[in-house]
C-alpha cells in the first residue's frame, strides 16, 4: 500500500469511517429524495466544487452543442442518466470527439446544480483560459535561452491549489505546467483567480496520459522527480538541466504509474513535530531548491 504520509500531502492517518452520535455506524439506506448519506456527503463536497465555476457553466442541449462546435474547451460534461435521444445523443457524440469527461446524475442533482433552472439535462463546466501544448512550453524555455523546466500535477484536484502552483511556477521561472485530463482541476475561474495573474503568463497543458507524456519527454532530454517523503533529501540531489518536478496529490501523493516513470524521489527536511505540508507549499519549496541550484550551477559553484 503507497505510504499516504507523502511530503506536501496531508496525512490521512487515523481517520475512521463515520459515525453517527449513537457510535454506531452511519445509516446507508435511501432517504426520502432517493439518496443515501453517502450520495449526500459526496454531493455536499461537490457543491463546494460547482461553485467555483459558476461563472464558466454552460446550460441548455443546444448551449452546449455550439460551445463544442466553437472549439470551447469543456472541462466536464453533466448529463442527465438514461437513454439519450436526440440532442443528447449530439452532445454525447461531440463530447466523445473531443474526450471529454462525462457524469450522470439525476435530475435532482442537475437541479441543484443549474443556475438558470433550464438545464435540459446538460450542464457544462467550461475552462476559463484556453490550453497550450507542450510544444509552448519547449518554446518559452529556447525564448529565454535555459533549460526546460516544467511541473507536472498528478491528480491535484483542489482549484486553489492549481492556481496557487501555477502562480509559484510563475515566480519560480518554470516554462510551463502540465496537467492530466481526468481526476485532477482544470482552469476554472476558482484557479485563475488563485493563480494572481500567472495564467496569463504561465502556459497550462492538458494531457490525456501524464505517464506517457513523461515517457516522450525523457525522449527530448527532461528527467524526473517527484515528492515523497521516503526520498533523498532534495538537498543531496542535483536538479539542473532539464528537469520535470512531478507533485501529486494530498493524501494519496504521486500515483505508482506516474512515480515509476520518475528518475529520482526527492523528500523535504521536516523540523518541527508535524510531517506534511499542503501541495501547493510543497511545491513551492521543491521549485525554490531547483532555482537555487541552477544558481549555483551558472555562478560555477557546488
Amino acid at each position: 500500500m503507497q505510504d499516504t504520509n507523502t511530503p506536501g500531502f496531508a496525512n490521512n492517518k487515523g481517520r475512521g469511517e463515520r459515525r453517527n452520535s449513537a457510535g454506531g455506524r452511519r445509516d446507508s439506506r435511501p432517504r426520502r429524495d432517493g439518496s443515501s448519506w453517502d450520495d449526500r456527503r459526496n454531493d455536499r463536497r461537490y457543491d463546494r466544487r460547482e461553485q467555483e465555476f459558476d461563472e464558466n457553466r454552460i446550460e441548455g442541449r443546444n448551449a452546449v452543442i455550439e460551445a463544442f462546435r466553437a472549439g470551447r474547451t469543456i472541462e466536464k460534461l453533466f448529463l442527465l442518466e438514461g437513454p439519450a435521444e436526440g440532442a443528447m445523443q449530439t452532445v454525447l457524440r461531440l463530447a466523445k470527439e473531443k474526450n471529454t469527461p462525462v457524469r450522470f446524475l439525476s435530475r435532482l442533482r442537475l437541479d441543484q446544480m443549474s443556475q438558470t433552472g433550464k438545464h435540459q439535462g446538460v450542464i457544462a463546466q467550461a475552462a476559463a483560459f484556453h490550453y497550450s501544448e507542450i510544444e509552448d512550453l519547449f518554446a518559452k524555455a529556447a525564448e529565454k535561452g535555459e533549460d526546460p523546466f516544467f511541473v507536472l500535477l498528478d491528480q491535484i484536484e483542489d482549484p486553489h491549489n492549481l492556481g496557487a502552483i501555477i502562480r509559484t511556477a510563475n515566480l519560480a521561472g518554470a516554462h510551463g505546467v502540465i496537467i492530466p485530463k481526468d481526476r485532477a482541476a482544470g482552469l476554472t475561474a476558482t484557479a485563475a483567480k488563485a493563480s494572481a495573474g500567472a495564467l496569463h503568463y504561465t502556459p497550462v497543458v492538458k494531457v490525456t496520459n501524464l505517464g506517457r507524456t513523461m515517457e516522450e519527454l525523457k525522449k527530448r532530454g527532461l528527467w524526473f522527480v517527484c515528492a515523497d517523503m521516503d526520498g533523498t533529501p532534495m538537498t543531496k540531489l542535483s536538479m539542473t538541466g532539464p528537469i520535470g518536478l512531478v507533485i501529486g496529490a494530498e493524501g494519496s501523493g504521486v500515483s505508482r504509474l506516474v512515480r515509476e516513470k520518475c528518475d529520482m524521489t526527492a523528500s523535504i527536511p521536516m523540523k518541527g513535530e508535524i510531517d506534511s505540508l499542503n501541495a501547493s507549499v510543497a511545491a513551492g519549496v521543491l521549485m525554490y531548491e531547483i532555482v537555487r541550484q541552477r544558481d549555483l550551477s551558472l555562478s560555477g559553484q557546488k
